[in-house]
């Protein structure tokens, strides 16, 4: 059985699984304090090139979401998110559990646009009713979005000016993080993200990693006690040596990038397997996220074979489904399922 359901079908990475091993018996202390902590945080700082950053290792996407929502925002404040943003569709409500409302703008291929953006908090602060409604607090997007696609040097930049005109932090999930920055239509690095997000996190669950995320502030200005809202949030390890060595062992010799390329790399030979075989897909996405249309039928075919999911449904009859690559597909998995079509 084939699956391309999601890019963290797999474990870990072997070299993560070896540090783990190697590293074992010896005594550390816990919640971060670590020296394998220490050192992910030093690395990570180096890669972004904000040496004065803050860094936190959380256990999880949606703690990581919904620690860093409620800790940057007062309880009348709510997050602004495209309409298909992952904390306003996927995150079951994680945000509004936490007591913030997700403000949503519209949505194309998974982008907000910076127009759009400034003519919502326009209507927003023009309105003479303002004060009993939530009040936009700050602005969230995912890089890569939740379509594959990604926001470019200068549509990064104006979003960051709308949000620096009305003075509201910039928050950037990077869940996929490596896959957007090994793509070759990517013109953002880890440095720029570093200078234009206020806060982003380094997803490690679905790039190689058994479990965690890495929180930055690239200015080292965390909301004060952050680290209290992380536990609060259910977010904290006790054994904070387990993202720990993970995120030292991704962030030596390039081992993220490295690794998010070979998830590239089988996902353009995905996109020119689906377009040789004459199905079209909804959306151009260069990163390791494809979305095919298909029929009911040949759904009913391949699903015995493969697992995939469905992503919309169309007015047709036919679905836009999503096949996912990772770290760890091999050519091998390409090729089965080109002999399946």
């Amino acid at each position: 059985m084939l699956s391309f359901t999601c890019d963290y079908n797999e474990g870990a990475h072997p070299a993560i699984l070896q540090a783990l091993m190697e590293t074992n018996l010896e005594q550390e202390p816990g919640y971060g304090d670590d020296r394998f902590s220490g050192e992910a945080r030093e690395r990570i700082r180096a890669a972004a090139g904000c040496p004065a950053a803050d860094v936190f290792l959380l256990v999880g996407g949606t703690q990581t979401n919904a620690t860093v929502i409620d800790a940057m925002l007062r309880g009348y404040e709510g997050v602004v998110a495209p309409e298909t943003g992952h904390v306003a569709v996927h995150e079951a409500g994680a945000i509004e559990f936490g007591g913030h409302k997700v403000l949503t703008v519209p949505s194309h291929a998974g982008k907000m646009d910076a127009g759009e953006l400034r003519a919502f908090l326009e209507r927003f602060h023009g309105d003479e009713a303002r004060d009993h409604m939530v009040r936009p607090g700050m602005v969230y997007l995912s890089w890569p979005t939740e379509y594959g696609t990604l926001y470019t040097k200068q549509e990064l930049t104006d979003i960051k000016a709308v949000c620096t005109a009305y003075r509201l932090p910039l928050f950037l999930d990077g869940a996929r993080l490596g896959y957007g920055l090994a793509s070759p239509a990517a013109d953002l690095d880890l440095p720029d993200i570093a200078r234009l997000a206020d806060v982003f996190y380094i997803g490690g669950t679905k790039v190689g990693a058994l479990c965690g995320e890495a929180v930055v502030f690239p200015k080292g200005d965390a909301p004060a006690h952050f680290f209290t809202t992380v536990k609060q949030h259910g977010a904290l390890l006790a054994k904070g040596r387990l993202p720990g060595v993970q995120f030292a062992t991704l962030f030596k010799d390039d081992l993220y990038l490295e690794i998010s390329r070979n998830a590239i790399d089988r996902a353009m030979e995905l996109k020119a397997l689906f377009e040789a075989k004459g199905y079209p897909l909804a959306i151009d996405s260069p990163t390791n996220q494809q979305f095919p249309i298909l029929t009911e039928a040949r759904m009913a075919q391949l699903r015995p074979h493969v697992a995939f999911e469905v992503w919309e449904r169309l007015p047709d009859g036919r679905a836009v489904t999503r096949f996912a690559t990772s770290w760890a597909t091999t050519p091998q998995q390409i090729a089965a399922l080109a002999a399946l079509l």
